[in-house]
């Protein structure tokens, strides 16, 4: 079989596995992202969870040797929720972006990559593969950009025309020099609305994201949340999709298309108050198996206090005072104290006052006396 009849075929496995677009991409250099990268550093840009070397995450010969083609791979995943329950007062619900609604993409990803190697494989016993999802050395979307799965667009994600942005991505360098795709035309336009829109001005210009600004990242620290993006989360758990809802292009793009990540209205929405106190076993037990568990249960518990301030949910004051007087984890307790002074009750003051006796960290003080602050300026008002 010549090798463009089997490129054929390997497209059509492809979809057969679930795999929703593919293209293939030059193993040549990223030059232009390459000065793009040592750009966002300079500018402290990053998240500081990506690939620190700037020459591997832009040379795929550094990967792989002989590396000729990159296959980019995309599965879409659901932007509508079926029933989705609606919070009230006394049980406020939080949220997950929909890159976290059922099963985790990186499973399901590496899944397809490894049938896919395993289909060239046995056409090309020589051929050499190295696969990567997210958390690899390449940038996703650069590689995705090249290979004409969609366009980089000016909130940085790739947009299709299929499904929008709502697209898990991954890829495969192999030194088989298969035909290589068009890389697509920018689709955005004069449109500005993921730039105007973004809640804390992460998106600095078309295709520039400072990470350090972003809710998704914000949502993933396990520190305190600084003052400022307090009370811009909202009720966001893990990630935000601001940026995707607003962009035209999504518009009625449901893609409901794998079962497999399809939302279970109860993790992708869950009650706040519960989170409080759950135990790490029961919060693997009920999230594991979805992306935004990843970094364990306290960033996803100082989440749900900030979102509970963020409704002033005042059934919640009890659960955050025992949060204050009885728990181990600062960043816990001092985000406890600053809901507690957020909401306003007077129970909570008078817990606030005792705690404020009690308390040996400085940081935890330091918020203890933030949510006393809080009180002060109601009675001033």
């Amino acid at each position: 079989m010549n090798l463009g009849q089997f490129q054929k075929e390997l497209v059509a496995y492809a979809s057969e596995i679930g795999i929703d677009k593919i293209g293939f991409a030059s193993a040549e250099p990223f030059f232009n992202l390459k000065h793009q990268l040592i750009r966002q550093q300079q500018l402290q840009y990053q998240s500081g969870f990506e690939e620190q070397d700037v020459e591997k995450r832009t040379h795929p010969e550094l990967l792989l040797e002989e590396a000729v083609t990159i296959i980019a791979i995309a599965i879409a995943y659901p932007s509508k929720m079926n029933d989705a329950p609606q919070g009230t007062k006394g049980a406020r619900r939080g949220i997950f972006s929909r890159s976290s609604w059922g099963k985790d993409y990186h499973a399901a990803l590496r899944e397809r990559l490894t049938l896919l190697e395993a289909f060239i494989a046995s056409h090309y016993p020589d051929a050499r593969m190295r696969s990567m999802v997210d958390t690899g050395e390449l940038s996703d979307r650069a590689v995705a950009e090249r290979a004409g799965i969609g366009w980089s667009a000016k909130n940085t994600n790739i947009i299709t025309p299929e499904f929008g942005s709502y697209v898990y991505l991954g890829e495969m360098i192999t030194n088989i020099p298969f035909t290589l795709d068009e890389p697509m035309e920018d689709q955005c336009g004069d449109c500005r609305l993921c730039i105007d829109t973004c809640p804390t001005g992460a998106i600095v210009e078309g295709g520039q994201l400072n990470a350090q600004r972003c809710i998704s990242f914000l949502t993933q620290t396990k520190g305190f949340l600084p003052d400022e993006f307090r009370s811009k989360i909202g009720n966001r758990l893990y990630g935000c999709d601001t940026c995707q809802t607003v962009c035209p292009k999504n518009k009625r793009k449901a893609n409901q298309i794998h079962a497999e990540f399809e939302p279970d209205p109860e993790i992708a929405k869950p009650l706040l108050e519960p989170l409080l106190k759950i135990s790490n076993r029961e919060f693997k037990e009920k999230f594991g198996y979805v992306s935004g568990s990843w970094r364990g249960k306290k960033p996803i518990q100082r989440n749900a206090i900030l979102a509970l301030a963020h409704f002033k949910e005042v059934s919640a004051v009890p659960a955050l005072i025992d949060l204050l007087e009885s728990d181990e984890r600062p960043v816990i307790r001092g985000t406890a104290a600053w809901a507690i002074g957020k909401i306003g009750t007077a129970e909570g003051l008078h817990a606030l006052k005792i705690a404020e006796e009690k308390e040996k960290d400085s940081e935890v003080l330091e918020e203890i006396q933030k949510g006393l602050a809080f009180f002060a300026e109601k009675s001033k008002g």
